[in-house]
């Protein structure tokens, strides 16, 4: 394919003057369907897997699309329309999340694509032990409907225990790289590593985002740009309505120190609040990757709610996530610690090359959850 220069330069000097970057398409699998749409999802637009205005321009055989600067390093991939048929490598394997880091007013990146991704075949990873609890659970709060996944322990039908419960969001990335759309954490493999070797065994439920909703969930707080202000009723629902259907259908551990909730990103940011807001209910919080840059707000909120006691906080972030991005993290644990959270119950990892996917997350799983419920 060869790149029209003559359209670029045209829209680069209509561009507005501000930072911003054309990404420009130069290579495309052979698999990519006739005249089809390619869209760039990504953080800056809730990772929604394909929406209009993020539809790239086609011209010549040429795709492109100009990003305005949203925040100093944006995270994306391209689809064509919904996570079904994101990029891939050349056999059909989910990669990483693609970079940019804003570093001048205009800038052009030429990219390729290998393949697409075609997950209707391809097959679930999820483990024996991991079920849908429901397709389409009630969320009375916000007046929707949302599929909630169920990982049992493997002694669980077979015994009379109680279990304690980790309720974790994106549940789409935990268990099954068929529905993920950036790799899977694999937290059903790990736990049943964990019962393995330890005997330890857990329930997970494992919320599915809400797509377009996500950011709007996932933050109690409003951003200009990116949404917000329903992580209230979210967390609400999870804790009042969740949380008791739960307990009653299943053989829980149901007091707080028998109850965690563990997100990444704005799933951290989440979680963080979840903890805060619920201490009687939520003793075990982890918190990897946060986007505490989303608002403010939460520092000052943890100012005002960090006085908890019998209640652990296990902090994760790489560093090569962004350096404000680690001393949001650490300033945030500064200010817990400084206003009544005891030190000895925050684990704080900074992890060397770490970056801002679900392999960091997944490598670091299972150090969270046994550190979270050591005894």
């Amino acid at each position: 394919m060869k790149i029209n220069h003559l359209y670029i330069f045209f829209l680069l000097i209509t561009s507005t003057f501000y930072a911003q970057v054309t990404f420009v398409i130069d290579h495309l699998s052979e698999n990519t369907p006739k005249n089809n749409s390619i869209y760039i999802s990504g953080d800056f637009e809730n990772w929604t897997g394909g929406q209009e205005k993020y539809k790239l321009k086609s011209t010549d055989n040429l795709y492109l699309i100009t990003i305005p600067k949203t925040t100093k390093t944006i995270r994306f991939k391209f689809t064509q329309g919904n996570w079904d048929t994101v990029e891939s490598d050349k056999n059909g394997n989910n990669i990483g999340n693609r970079n940019y880091s804003f570093k001048k007013k205009n800038d052009t990146v030429k990219l390729s694509i290998q393949n697409w991704s075609n997950s209707s075949l391809k097959e679930s990873t999820a483990s024996k032990n991991v079920s849908v609890l429901a397709e389409d659970f009630y969320i009375p709060q916000l007046n929707r409907k949302r599929k909630i996944w169920l990982y049992l322990p493997p002694d669980y039908h077979t015994s009379q225990k109680r279990y304690p419960v980790i309720y974790m969001h994106d549940g789409q990335n935990l268990f099954n790289e068929k529905t993920s759309f950036s790799g899977e954490w694999q937290a059903d493999e790990t736990l049943n590593q964990i019962f393995e070797e330890k005997g330890l065994g857990f329930i997970v439920i494992g919320l599915n985002n809400g797509g377009d909703k996500r950011i709007d969930e996932y933050s109690p707080w409003i951003h200009k740009k990116h949404g917000g202000s329903e992580g209230d009723a979210y967390i609400d629902f999870i804790t009042k309505d969740l949380k008791p259907y739960v307990d009653k259908k299943y053989r829980t551990l149901s007091n707080k120190e028998n109850t965690a909730i563990i997100g990444s990103s704005m799933g951290g940011l989440i979680s963080h609040y979840a903890g805060l807001k619920y201490p009687k209910i939520y003793g075990k919080v982890g918190v990897f990757s946060p986007s505490f840059w989303f608002s403010r707000s939460s520092f000052k909120y943890a100012k005002n709610h960090s006085k908890i006691s019998n209640t652990k906080m296990y902090f994760l972030i790489g560093d090569q996530e962004g350096k404000n991005e680690v001393k949001d993290m650490e300033k945030m644990i500064d200010i817990m610690k400084n206003n009544g959270f005891p030190y000895n119950n925050i684990s704080q990892k900074v992890i060397p090359n770490g970056q801002h996917n679900e392999a960091m997350w997944r490598n670091h799983f299972k150090d969270a959850v046994l550190w979270l419920f050591k005894k």
